[in-house]
């Protein structure tokens, strides 16, 4: 069901963790699969220096979340907001099609850690 990166990936995550006084938090849920996606942010000067990841659910939610978090390390913040689940996607090489809205939860959880770091901004 799952290729060879998605199973290393789940098998030995990278990112796995909090980030305290983390600069922006996102939590997202698939109410129908059971999936639940945190993403943790340190931002310095407009740019993603850190991101970690606490995830309940399948491999690829949890593939997912460690790919996405290395994906936009670095990044800067508008540029992060740019990441598709597509992009999650085609970093993993492919999920089957029914686990497609695990890759969705991580581009909306992107967002939402992001949308918090610019809520606290204000």
């Amino acid at each position: 069901m799952y290729n060879q990166k998605v199973i290393d990936i789940f098998a030995n995550p990278k990112n796995v963790g909090e980030i305290e006084n983390a600069d922006g938090v996102g939590t997202v849920g698939n109410p129908s699969c059971g999936d639940i996606m945190k993403i943790y942010l340190k931002i310095e000067n407009d740019v993603i220096v850190d991101a970690k990841f606490k995830t309940f659910g399948c491999a690829a939610a949890i593939a997912s979340s460690s790919i996405a978090t290395e994906m936009i390390k670095g990044m800067k913040v508008e540029d992060a907001l740019k990441i598709k689940n597509a992009d999650v996607v085609k970093e993993l090489e492919g999920l089957p099609p029914q686990k497609i809205h695990c890759s969705v939860l991580a581009e909306e959880a992107i967002t939402a850690a992001i949308q918090d770091y610019k809520s606290k901004q204000k």
